[in-house]
């Protein structure tokens, strides 16, 4: 697939008034993306671990709540009524392919529950191809352990295109390795199914979470792995 240059004003599909319930909310990508669909009109459900720590959240349009993206009840009680879910959500603490595939599950599971049709996760650099067949995590003297963080991701696509079914419409997108909170905000981003785009391999989270919202307003892309970088 060619290279997508988008130059979104932020009304991608021009659906204003959305309720979009956020996993892993309290994370830079997380919070980059409640800010853009708060900015675009949405009401957002935010969701983390422990609200107490996050009170700057709170704002005009967004709803900060206790849960956990790992189970499945709790997934379909807290989405009831939402349009589409967002999943930013990790933990350093439990092995990443046992985290990636348990929140997966749980997702499709209590999505379906609930009703909600669609599904934008956080992916991962490493596990996009540089060449056919060919991905970044399989490079001689790969760090064993960023491997394994990358593993829980592969496990995880892998999860979704087994289960999801057609009741869930998912897409992963993927920005590149340089996931920059210093770089600037450029209101444009490229895109590419699969595979690390050609380029400086950066992009701001600013960028990335307008990448995640029109792919929420407008999507044009499901059950792949979307590149996104500026």
């Amino acid at each position: 697939m060619n290279d997508v240059t988008s130059n979104s004003s932020g009304n991608n599909g021009g659906g204003s008034g959305r309720k979009i319930i956020v996993f892993g909310a309290g994370g830079r990508v997380g919070r980059a993306v409640v800010a853009e669909a708060v900015a675009r009109g949405h009401r957002v459900t935010a969701v983390v671990r422990d609200p107490a720590k996050y009170p700057d959240l709170e704002g005009t349009g967004v709803a900060v709540v206790g849960g956990d993206a790992t189970d499945p009840d709790a997934v379909a009680d807290l989405a009831a009524g939402h349009d589409a879910a967002v999943n930013a959500s990790a933990r350093l603490d439990v092995p990443s392919e046992q985290y990636f595939t348990a929140a997966a599950r749980a997702l499709v599971t209590g999505l379906r529950k609930a009703r909600v049709g669609r599904l934008v996760v956080l992916g991962i650099a490493t596990t996009l191809e540089t060449a056919p067949g060919t991905r970044l995590m399989d490079a001689p003297g790969f760090p064993a352990e960023w491997r394994a963080f990358a593993q829980g991701h592969v496990a995880e696509f892998a999860l979704l295109t087994a289960e999801a079914g057609d009741g869930l419409d998912w897409l992963m997108v993927v920005p590149p390795l340089d996931l920059d909170p210093e770089a600037p905000v450029t209101g444009g981003y490229r895109t590419a199914v699969g595979r690390v785009l050609d380029g400086p391999g950066r992009i701001a989270h600013g960028d990335l979470a307008r990448a995640i919202v029109d792919e929420v307003d407008g999507p044009r892309h499901s059950r792949v792995q979307l590149a996104v970088s500026v």
